[in-house]
């Protein structure tokens, strides 16, 4: 693995592994009631989320048009793929191992936020003062009975876990289908790195208005009183392990999307 390819694979890596970590903000609000200063909070994480996605387009695009230049190297630009869909199931991996240390260190981090209300005294206190003490003090494994409990009530149905396993297989594979269909068909790479969102689009409507809306309304059972917290953290557990499964399909659903993709870019 030369150093592009090793950078494309750290983009991808950050931009996933603060998709799984996204999961226990919701604990983190429920924690501390502040839902809305929790979300706000994550969004200063999805910028770095957003900026590594801006910069992976373009590495990755280039990274393509070399591999097309040389001729026979489709099989290289595949492991490549290969590789970008393994970075996304190692971070989401080491996502889930890292959700109750990131849920107490952003309890810390909520409760600092409301005495102080700015987010640039957070930053210089977390990076200057109290960042590694709040590491020190957050850092925890999984709990076991969250996992051994998964048979009993989670408010997750069967329906909506798998809905969120298509969901994330084909938000992950997306835009990389759509770059290596130019590989499959230079003759329309242009017109298919574009199409991605024949892919992804779907995952998009999915999460939208199914997945996300139901998380946020059990979030607010929890608060509420409605469903225990024990439940909502199985629920997370679920969400999280079909988000893993989804980043496992995607290497199966590479190829056929790309195929996909150059079908489509060569009707148009």
């Amino acid at each position: 693995m030369d150093k592009q390819l090793l950078l494309i694979c750290a983009l991808t890596f950050i931009i996933h592994i603060i998709g799984t970590l996204a999961y226990s903000v919701r604990i983190a609000g429920i924690r501390t009631r502040r839902i809305a200063v929790s979300l706000a909070l994550f969004s200063i994480l999805l910028l770095l989320s957003r900026t590594s996605n801006s910069f992976l387009g373009p590495f990755l695009a280039k990274r393509v048009e070399t591999g097309i230049a040389q001729h026979g190297a489709a099989d290289a630009l595949l492991l490549d793929f290969r590789w970008l869909l393994l970075s996304a199931s190692l971070a989401t991996i080491i996502g889930a191992i890292l959700i109750p240390t990131f849920q107490r260190a952003f309890c810390l981090a909520v409760e600092h936020f409301q005495v102080h209300r700015s987010v640039p005294k957070l930053l210089l206190h977390a990076v200057f003062k109290g960042g590694l003490s709040y590491l020190k003090t957050s850092a925890s494994l999984p709990n076991p009975a969250n996992v051994t409990g998964l048979r009993q009530k989670t408010g997750v149905s069967a329906s909506m876990t798998a809905m969120n396993v298509i969901a994330t297989a084909l938000w992950t594979v997306g835009v990389f289908a759509a770059l290596y269909a130019g590989v499959l068909d230079p003759s329309v790479r242009v017109t298919s790195s574009t199409l991605s969102s024949i892919i992804n689009g779907g995952a998009t409507v999915m999460m939208a208005v199914f997945i996300d809306p139901h998380m946020s309304g059990m979030t607010d059972d929890v608060i509420e009183g409605k469903i225990e917290e024990s439940q909502f953290r199985r629920a997370v557990v679920w969400l999280v392990g079909s988000r893993l499964a989804g980043t496992l399909i995607a290497q199966f659903l590479l190829v056929p999307s790309a195929v996909v993709i150059v079908g489509v870019a060569k009707g148009l």
